[in-house]
């Protein structure tokens, strides 16, 4: 949205688009190419809800207070809900992480389950298939939010993001962040993801087998690189789709692919391809 379609979006986030008709027509229109791609590579599509900042410490700079966000997180699963009546999807409420998605938060699991069980139980009552933490940077904090989907009983899937080095931003390896998890929560998770990364970054020797899919960035740039850029590092659309293709088969447990940053639809059906290749 930002550097292909050149919008404003401050704070990265794109929750306030459902504010507006002009808004809601730029979303319906990337879910539908979303799913186009989905149907022509032979995929599912999961769509996901446009609330990975629609929680109370990022969008309080925006303006959103409690109520405000209530509103807007059930309103972004009932704008999903919509699509689902023309084609089937998996419908995903995506969250985020309290702070910065590219750096270490200090919270502890008590503290961040109930910081994010307030926007988890408003998706899971609004109707999602399915809750999806992503860019998430520590243990304490993934714990949290696995406990609070685990009071409203909805499914939940960790998205772990990893710096150039295969860690976490806390330093804890990926395997170990999975194992950490899992102990404590007796399996609660109901998959779990890479991403935020290039498939160069990653470490997947012990944790490939446990893993349910990569959401994977087109730049092999660092995040700290990443938050600094000014253009749109794209990467090689071609190459990422094979990429992802040798992993799929690799780790054929792996059912969720997708793109994050410097990803476009030309990436989601490299990706589609070179899964089904």
């Amino acid at each position: 949205m930002i550097f292909n379609l050149g919008m404003d979006l401050p704070g990265f986030a794109s929750f306030p688009l459902l504010e507006t008709e002009q808004g809601r027509a730029l979303l319906r229109k990337l879910y539908r190419d979303q799913i186009a791609v989905a149907q022509e590579t032979g995929c599912g599509a999961c769509l996901e809800s446009v609330t990975w900042m629609a929680n109370a410490d990022r969008a309080a700079a925006l303006g959103y207070d409690a109520r405000d966000l209530k509103r807007i997180n059930r309103e972004a699963i009932e704008f999903l809900k919509e699509l689902e009546t023309e084609i089937p999807v998996c419908i995903s409420a995506q969250i985020g992480p309290r702070g910065d998605g590219y750096e270490a938060g200090a919270m502890t699991t008590d503290a961040a389950q109930a910081y994010h069980a307030p926007q988890i139980a408003v998706l899971a009552e609004a109707g999602c298939d399915m809750i999806s933490a992503f860019t998430i940077g520590t243990v304490d904090e993934a714990l949290g939010m696995v406990r609070a989907a685990a009071v409203v009983g909805v499914p939940i899937s960790i998205a772990l993001t990893v710096e150039t080095d295969g860690r976490l931003p806390d330093g804890t390896i990926l395997s170990d962040a999975i194992s950490r998890i899992d102990a404590v929560t007796s399996d609660s998770v109901s998959g779990y993801l890479v991403n935020c990364a290039h498939p160069d970054h990653l470490v997947l020797e012990e944790a490939g087998a446990r893993l349910n899919g990569l959401v994977v960035n087109a730049s092999r740039l660092s995040h700290a690189e990443l938050d600094e850029a000014e253009e749109l590092d794209d990467g090689n659309p071609d190459e990422l789709g094979r990429q992802l293709g040798d992993l799929a088969r690799k780790y054929p447990q792996m059912r969720v692919f997708g793109g994050c940053c410097g990803t476009d639809m030309r990436h989601l059906r490299a990706i589609g391809r070179g899964v089904h290749g």
